[in-house]
């Protein structure tokens, strides 16, 4: 674990649930343009494969979950699991409109305790989501993901990051979320050194900024 200090998540599940509920309508037009450039930066360090098992964590309004989808071809598979029932309802709208309902399987459910066995994933994709985590919840979130990726299999990964030096609107970001943390629930976390230590080997990363605020994209394997 990085020496410096994480910021708390202090909102509820119940909470972060009923937040992304009321914002799905709304979510593409609000947040969702601004995210998109970095998500597809993870997706293509990710490299999905045909036929390759995918799962994403945290599928939102879906559009990355139809990325994947098309990407694995007929012949493979992709599950995705999100907190929001609203959430999944758009997305189910996506998936259908795409024609992938037969390859794409949407799930509600906590991505801490994932319903699914040891090794059923070639891959996983994640992008803004391990930062909605409580920091003493973070390795034991990588552990359940890593839990259920095959030996070697990849981690792609998309996530806010502390700075290497405080800007205005890093810690204006911070004050926002220490002050509306249901509303300004993720924060920045040291996500490559959180991926390391839970036994992944980054592979690749490439850097960006978020309305100012740094954002890190990694493809990590699984260690044995």
């Amino acid at each position: 674990m990085p020496e410096f200090v994480i910021d708390r998540v202090t909102r509820t599940r119940d909470e972060a649930r009923a937040s992304y509920d009321r914002l799905s309508g709304t979510w593409d037009l609000v947040s969702g343009r601004f995210e998109a450039p970095h998500r597809a930066r993870g997706l293509e360090l990710l490299a999905a494969r045909e036929g390759e098992r995918l799962l994403e964590i945290g599928f939102g309004t879906g559009t990355c979950a139809v990325a994947l989808g098309h990407a694995v071809g007929p012949s493979g598979s992709v599950k995705a699991i999100d907190l929001s029932p609203g959430m999944r309802s758009v997305a189910s709208q996506r998936v259908e409109a795409a024609g992938l309902q037969g390859r794409v399987e949407l799930v509600t459910g906590d991505a801490a305790a994932l319903p699914w066995s040891e090794g059923s994933f070639d891959a996983i994709f994640s992008s803004f989501v391990l930062e909605l985590f409580d920091t003493p919840e973070l390795p034991q979130v990588l552990a359940e993901w890593r839990r259920v990726l095959r030996a070697g299999g990849r981690l792609g990964l998309v996530s806010l990051v502390p700075p290497a030096t405080p800007t205005v609107a890093t810690r204006l970001y911070a004050w926002a979320h220490r002050r509306l943390p249901t509303l300004v629930d993720c924060r920045a976390i040291p996500a490559r050194a959180l991926v390391e230590a839970a036994g992944f080997h980054v592979q690749d990363t490439r850097y960006a900024t978020l309305t100012g605020l740094p954002v890190e994209a990694l493809v990590a394997t699984r260690g044995g």
